[in-house]
């Protein structure tokens, strides 16, 4: 699974086999977080490792279930077997993550009353989602393998997902600090790596606080700037 033209990363992003994908917002640009993930990474994983296999698969996953609007265009998922699962709770297809409204959605599902939820996933969509976490972490959301347990078919790994709050979320005014989670993760895969079920475990809490530290501020008018520039729009 390594990366081809234009994203050492991520496969599925450029070349001829994308000439007709239907994209989101455009093609995603992902120079910005990128450049975060090689100045801070905690691994720098061998060529052709099972380690840099397995991070680079999802960074793909990731890229396409966030920027790919049609099912079709998804590769490194087996569409017709597909679940998503928070937690340990009941696994979605892609339908229910879609009804679920994407982005960033499936991952803050919560049992919250709806009174205590900073960020509720019931009230946003893809557009609206992706636009709140990129202006918060405006150079990206960076993501590392830091252990991977199992192989193949089902590959179990440890992860570090960190930013900086440099941008306001949901009326809180950044601090500049480093907002970092862990968790761990499942990918059952195919003979030809295409992930069928994914299961995520981590604390969406500790996202949250960490977005939500800054003072009290009226946020419209950065988050209109970020749901109109065409370089942020487009932003991995």
């Amino acid at each position: 699974m390594s990366g081809v033209e234009g994203d050492k990363y991520r496969s599925y992003l450029h070349g001829e086999g994308e000439l007709n994908t239907t994209w989101r917002w455009g093609i995603p640009n992902y120079d910005v977080v990128n450049k975060l993930f090689e100045d801070e990474r905690t691994k720098v994983w061998p060529p052709g490792s099972l380690e840099e296999m397995v991070q680079n698969l999802m960074k793909t996953w990731e890229m396409e279930l966030f920027h790919k609007a049609s099912l079709d265009d998804f590769k490194s998922m087996d569409v017709n077997k597909f679940t998503f699962s928070l937690n340990g709770r009941k696994g979605l297809n892609l339908m229910e993550i879609k009804k679920l409204g994407g982005g960033y959605n499936p991952n803050l599902q919560t049992s919250l009353p709806e009174q205590f939820r900073i960020y509720d996933p019931e009230k946003e969509n893809a557009e609206s989602s992706h636009r709140a976490f990129l202006t918060a972490f405006p150079r990206g959301f960076a993501i590392e393998v830091l252990k991977v347990y199992a192989g193949p078919p089902e590959i179990v790994y440890k992860f570090r997902h960190w930013g900086y709050s440099e941008g306001p979320f949901k009326g809180h005014a950044p601090t500049g600090e480093l907002v970092e989670i862990y968790g761990m993760a499942v990918f059952e895969v195919d003979e030809d790596m295409r992930i069928g079920r994914v299961e995520f475990f981590f604390d969406r809490g500790e996202l949250l606080a960490g977005l939500l530290k800054g003072a009290a501020i009226d946020e419209t008018s950065a988050q209109e700037a970020a749901s109109t520039c065409p370089i942020l729009r487009k932003t991995g």
